[in-house]
């Protein structure tokens, strides 16, 4: 078997339970196209339960049109969306909320304070760049986005993302979260799915199923469903509506077929405390800070970088402030964590 790496998540392949229901699918013969089929049906009524309130539900083929889609929904292009500086959506979506929206831009909080070091958006950031101007030259704060979990592997509280959807719904904004690891911060809280989206003020989730074991696919889920309005059209003028539906709907079956979806999130965060666990002992290695859903991240010496690299080991160093980031999945197996501390071990003591 092929090693395991800690680049990304996206690294995994789909788990056997969104494989099943893939395969069963396939195996119903002909399925009204476009959406129309059983396993859409399904998989949208079992997110209803989840979530339990009738929301409306879109499946996209990526995190980028989910997020992006569902941002040019609250917006118009004279709008402004408020995020962290590191959200995924300022430095990883090559501009597709800002296209998809017709101009839209995007205002970054500060990046100075302890929740910022953390990935984090707060209140005071929000009320900070809604109220530093308030003339036609500026472009109207709309919409604000939270990343659950964030891209520096840390969650929002349940008081925190009320605190901030408070704060956005003070100044008349929307609150859109972009939960592409939603399922890490889920199992690291221990709430519900309601308590921390809709119960506490969110709009809009982008809800993320391909780090979570699904082979393609995300749900884009708007419990105001007046924000829903004409989404369809969004989704097929931007070539996101499958004809196909059912190929990516029914792997959402075995997802959220007996909490699955959760089982797998619990099992990479799991794999991400032992992997930092197991740092803490090695000299030379600083982490950042204890993780909280499914990633790590720590400062090494650039030799040990490199060493670690040429014995085959892939992670990033983009996103850390120049540390590395390890990102554990669904399936990380603990000795593939055994086997890259042990790499570590030996890169550090030579």
């Amino acid at each position: 078997m092929a090693r395991q790496q800690f680049a990304s998540d996206n690294y995994a392949g789909a788990c056997p339970q969104a494989m099943h229901w893939l395969g069963e699918a396939n195996a119903s013969g002909h399925e009204p196209a476009y959406g129309d089929d059983r396993w859409t049906q399904r998989s949208t009524d079992m997110l209803r339960q989840l979530f339990d309130i009738e929301c409306d539900v879109y499946y996209v083929f990526n995190g980028t049109a989910a997020n992006s889609l569902a941002l040019a929904s609250l917006c118009q292009s004279y709008h402004s969306v408020i995020c962290s500086p590191v959200a995924h959506i300022e430095t990883d979506e090559c501009g597709g909320p800002e296209f998809f929206s017709n101009g839209s831009k995007l205002l970054v909080g500060e990046n100075q304070s302890p929740a910022a070091q953390l990935g984090k958006l707060t209140p005071e950031a929000i009320h900070t760049l809604v109220t530093k101007r308030s003339d036609i030259h500026y472009p109207r704060p709309q919409v604000v986005s939270i990343t659950q979990a964030t891209e520096m592997g840390t969650v929002y509280s349940l008081d925190e993302v009320r605190a901030i959807s408070w704060m956005a719904q003070k100044h008349n904004l929307r609150v859109h979260m972009d939960g592409a690891r939603f399922a890490n911060a889920v199992a690291h809280l221990g709430c519900s799915p309601a308590d921390i989206t809709w119960r506490a003020g969110v709009d809009v989730l982008c809800f993320g199923g391909t780090k979570n074991g699904l082979p393609v696919g995300e749900a884009v889920v708007f419990f105001d469903r007046k924000l829903s309005e004409d989404f369809a059209w969004r989704v097929k003028q931007a070539g996101q509506l499958a004809s196909k539906m059912r190929f990516i709907s029914a792997p959402w079956v075995g997802l959220l077929e007996n909490d699955v979806w959760l089982h797998n999130a619990r099992h990479a965060n799991a794999m991400a405390q032992k992997l930092y666990t197991g740092m803490l002992s090695i000299a030379g290695v600083t982490t950042l800070h204890p993780p909280q859903a499914n990633g790590v991240f720590a400062q090494l010496p650039p030799e040990a970088v490199a060493a670690l690299q040429a014995k085959g080991w892939k992670f990033y160093q983009f996103i850390a402030g120049g540390g590395c980031r390890f990102m554990c999945a669904w399936d990380t197996a603990p000795e593939s964590v055994e086997a890259l501390l042990a790499d570590m071990r030996a890169v550090m003591a030579g």
